[in-house]
């Protein structure tokens, strides 16, 4: 997930993509540049939002478009613009996460994009060594902080609720 900061407004949601939509494919009209298309989209939410937060489901490089195009090559896109982009890479508490998560950031780093830090996306009610061991070594693997970790079962929570708990669960934010 990356956040172009504006100014002092409320916080919008998007999707890079969204799911099963295909981009147009008329071949009378030369065809546009994907990586403008989606920051079209998103500058629409910059101007009536201080953040706008992308969820990038299935991964930093999954194909946004018909050409290619992914949410890193997005968020470089945006940075080479002097968009101010910071990402927060949302990793797993499990097995695997170490390496997973540091290749994500070492890529977007490699690529010039800021990376602010890491949440666990889903901390067990009752964690294993494997998981106690990964939010120790997250940040020292990454060489980004840990800003917090969602607990398990969070996504059920109502709106009310989520919003209320979720500055406990980011005291890194």
């Amino acid at each position: 997930m990356f956040l172009p900061r504006i100014a002092h407004r409320p916080v919008a949601f998007t999707r890079a993509a969204n799911a099963g939509e295909q981009p147009p494919d008329d071949h009378d009209q030369p065809k546009r540049d994907q990586h403008a298309e989606h920051a079209d989209r998103l500058k629409v939410h910059t101007e009536f939002h201080d953040t706008v937060v992308v969820e990038g489901a299935g991964g930093l490089l999954v194909r946004l478009d018909t050409d290619g195009g992914t949410l890193l090559d997005l968020a470089v896109w945006l940075v080479e613009r002097d968009v101010d982009v910071e990402v927060v890479v949302v990793c797993a508490a499990g097995l695997g996460t170490l390496n997973h998560t540091e290749l994500t950031v070492g890529a977007l780093q490699a690529r010039g994009v800021p990376v602010r830090g890491l949440v666990i996306g889903s901390w067990p009610d009752s964690p294993g060594l494997a998981e106690t061991c990964n939010r120790e070594d997250l940040p020292r693997v990454t060489g980004v902080p840990l800003l917090g970790a969602v607990p398990a079962g969070a996504g059920a929570l109502g709106r009310e609720e989520f919003t209320a708990a979720a500055a406990a669960w980011l005291p890194g934010w």
